[in-house]
């Protein structure tokens, strides 16, 4: 018993030894980056290369209710919870690959009870006699692929990167639902400003109108100016219920990004028009994109995948040696069971196997390997200029809404003089109130487009930290699947 357990060692030992012989294939080597010295519309050159945003980056914005629809989004969003079980199943796919590296071990026990035929040749050689009775049995047994070449430790390095590209998918799935949930969030407060600036100005249509009522009951007015007035009112009122159906579909869309029922109020309106002044998102330098955004670092997973897989393929020219035993003891009677005579043991076959001629299947899966390969790179250097374009997009959108916001300023200004100019000289008789209408009507719409721009400066930050990876951090790839 002793020298089949030191023969078993010593066949486990050259079996690991011979494992550690190559690797098939060629090492992983991630891609460079676009060799950009810095984002064309960025505000100034980046003093901190290493300034980021937070993980949670809409704080910055300084909005309390923001964080706690964020918060609630990346908690109940159902598209959150099928990405954390994509992740699931890629880290289960990646255990049950990386069993392959070790031997498979089994134990068995049974208990049969045969008779043989006295008639059968076996039976005529004893004497016309059949053979019956019991047999019990127990053991273990063992089978293991030496991997002499490296075939699996490289399909255990695919599914790795797999299960790592899995975790950066989620991840992108979470960045792109918080920057969802900020953007409808915006554009719902933005809609709040606008609602409360056509309240205002129905409030003076109001008084306009029964003003001018009442110079036209005293003699003092014509007919038409009533007709403008009450136009012009019931115009303010027309606008208020647009801007409402708006806000209407989204708040719905937002009940839905955050794990709500539609008809569930999530977000109470808003007094007044003041909207905040959009944060400063540190942009650093293009380099450093590859490592702040999800979908770029799940590219580069995706393209170590390949690369592993490429080996795995070529892997296949080269002979496999697959090593078997087995050990246990049987007997007639279960009394006799662990008595040495009743001992039995096989060690082997350790059997071979080399590919002779296959058809030309071989080299047809190594050339798809590298043809798939190759493919994920293109996709890859896609990837990486579209996500540059994003971030000089966003950065574009911040600088010209800024420039836009500051000449629109002079623009209310100048409307609100003019009304003050047309109802004086309305007063004194000197113009119609025509005047006084298209001065109002020219303030209302300088006061709304200044509200609208300053929404889609906030918007404008939004897509910023939202192209730039939103401080994004990557993890390790069998991290626990829990939303943050």
């Amino acid at each position: 018993m002793k020298t089949v357990y030191i023969k078993s060692a010593v066949a486990l030992a050259v079996a690991a030894l011979l494992s550690a012989c190559g690797t098939v294939g060629k090492d992983f080597v991630a891609p460079k980056g676009i060799d950009t010295p810095a984002f064309r519309h960025a505000a100034a050159e980046p003093s901190d290369q290493a300034a980021r945003l937070p993980a949670a980056w809409w704080t910055v914005f300084g909005d309390k209710e923001l964080d706690q629809l964020e918060q609630r989004a990346l908690r109940d969003n159902p598209n959150v919870r099928a990405a954390a079980q994509r992740l699931v199943q890629a880290q289960a796919q990646l255990g049950v690959t990386r069993a392959s590296q070790l031997p498979t071990v089994g134990v068995s026990a049974g208990v049969s009870n045969s008779r043989t035929s006295a008639e059968t040749p076996m039976g005529v050689t004893f004497g016309g006699r059949s053979i019956k009775g019991n047999e019990f049995s127990v053991g273990a047994n063992f089978s293991y692929e030496l991997d002499l070449w490296g075939r699996v430790r490289r399909a255990v390095e695919a599914a790795d990167a797999q299960a790592l590209a899995a975790q950066d998918d989620r991840d992108g799935v979470m960045l792109m639902l918080s920057g969802q949930v900020a953007t409808t969030y915006w554009q719902l407060r933005g809609l709040d400003a606008d609602i409360a600036i056509l309240n205002d100005a129905l409030a003076t249509r109001r008084e306009s109108q029964q003003l001018i009522e009442a110079r036209f009951n005293a003699g003092l007015s014509n007919e038409l100016d009533v007709s403008r007035t009450r136009i012009e009112r019931a115009n303010a009122e027309a606008d208020i219920q647009e801007a409402q159906r708006q806000r209407n579909t989204l708040e719905h869309a937002l009940a839905v990004l955050v794990g709500a029922s539609p008809s569930e109020a999530i977000v109470a309106p808003a007094a007044g028009t003041a909207l905040p002044q959009p944060p400063a998102i540190p942009v650093g330098l293009p380099a450093s994109l590859l490592g702040q955004r999800p979908d770029l670092a799940a590219s580069v997973a995706t393209l170590k995948a390949f690369n592993a897989q490429v080996g795995v393929a070529e892997g296949a020219y080269y002979p496999s040696l697959s090593l078997t035993g087995n050990f246990g003891y049987a007997s007639e009677t279960l009394s006799n069971l662990a008595k040495g005579s009743a001992r039995q043991f096989s060690f082997g076959p350790l059997a071979l196997s080399l590919p002779v001629f296959e058809g030309g299947r071989i080299e047809a899966n190594v050339k798809l390997a590298k043809a798939r390969y190759d493919e994920a790179v293109a996709n890859h250097e896609g990837r990486l200029l579209t996500a540059l374009r994003d971030v000089e997009d966003a950065l574009s959108d911040v600088q010209q809404r800024q420039k836009q916001g500051d000449v629109q300023v002079q623009a209310q200004q100048a409307a609100a003089r003019a009304v003050l100019v047309a109802q004086a000289r309305f007063d004194r008789g000197v113009s119609t109130y025509l005047d006084v209408t298209d001065a109002q009507r020219s303030a209302l719409a300088a006061d709304r487009a200044a509200a609208q721009i300053r929404t889609q400066r906030l918007l404008a930050a939004v897509s910023v930290a939202r192209a730039l990876g939103g401080g994004w951090a990557q993890g390790k790839a069998e991290a626990t699947v829990a939303a943050r």
